[in-house]
């Protein structure tokens, strides 16, 4: 072991991972290929051209939505 728990992963049941490590991402800039992936969709230039208009549409709420 390298002794950097926080940048290694973890099998289940161990320590969970720290809260300043984890972010969904819409605190900041994202992207059409952003709100593709959080909908678990291939990025094809379709599934681009849907992002586009759900980003233009709702916002930041269009990937805020897709994030649990």
């Amino acid at each position: 072991m390298n002794g950097d728990t926080e940048k290694t992963s973890r099998g289940a049941g161990d320590t969970p991972t720290p809260d300043r490590l984890l972010h969904s991402g819409s605190e900041g800039e994202f992207s059409a290929e952003d709100v593709c992936l959080a909908s678990g969709r291939d990025l094809t230039p379709k599934n681009l051209a849907w992002a586009e208009r759900r980003m233009a549409e709702k916002g930041r709420a269009s990937l805020d939505e897709l994030l649990p």
